[in-house]
């Protein structure tokens, strides 16, 4: 009796199944998409924000490099509310992350304290709560830090007086506590960019009180 050899139905079906199946996008695509399922976006800002695109570089408001890393989150003013996401802490080449003036709520995710390439950090004008992530302080490449007009609340971490590449820092228009922080970076910054903090009491220089046990909190 002749033998025949088996069918090869069954090893297409495998092939084709898996030449099918969606390319997933990379670990950034993945950040970038979380921030978009967490917000509510009326003026469709981020509809370009395809998750079954291989990387997120054609998204509109997202700058890469050449190595098409992202390096910029340009969302400023878009009218965005809702929360900001731990997952923002993977974009690890990110220089410009600008969120400034839309209606953000919630905490500022300490996650952030992970973008080690981060220059400028613009959240200013929103309703984040809360207090400042003593993380932040790990960011040794930031030069904007601008978290005025939040809700914010707590002391400023003294943590963040290690920041010596800072030239500017704006935590006016909060509900911060303690005292303000004179030594390291944060000796060459005026009171106004600590105004308007109800319960922010005055530099420690002044001799009031110690950082560590003063203000109401």
């Amino acid at each position: 009796m002749a033998t025949f050899p088996p069918p090869l139905l069954p090893l297409a079906v495998f092939v084709l199944s898996n030449l099918l199946v969606p390319i997933t996008p990379n670990s950034e695509g993945d950040a970038l998409y979380a921030l978009r399922r967490s917000v509510k976006d009326p003026n469709n800002v981020l509809q370009s924000w395809d998750p079954t695109l291989v990387d997120p570089c054609t998204w509109f408001h997202v700058t890469c490099d050449s190595a098409n890393r992202v390096t910029r989150l340009d969302l400023g003013n878009a009218k965005l509310s809702g929360n900001l996401v731990p997952e923002l802490g993977n974009l690890d080449h990110l220089q410009y992350l600008e969120l400034y003036m839309n209606e953000l709520v919630g905490p500022i995710p300490k996650e952030i304290g992970r973008l080690k390439s981060l220059i400028s950090l613009d959240l200013y004008h929103n309703n984040l709560t809360g207090p400042i992530p003593p993380s932040l302080s790990n960011l040794s490449n930031l030069n904007f830090l601008r978290l005025n007009g939040n809700r914010l609340t707590g002391k400023i971490p003294r943590q963040l007086t290690k920041l010596g590449s800072l030239k500017i820092i704006d935590v006016s228009d909060n509900d911060l506590c303690g005292t303000i922080p004179i030594s390291g970076s944060f000796s060459k910054f005026s009171e106004e960019s600590f105004k308007n903090n109800p319960r922010l009491e005055g530099p420690e220089l002044m001799g009031f009180v110690r950082y560590e046990n003063g203000g109401t909190c």
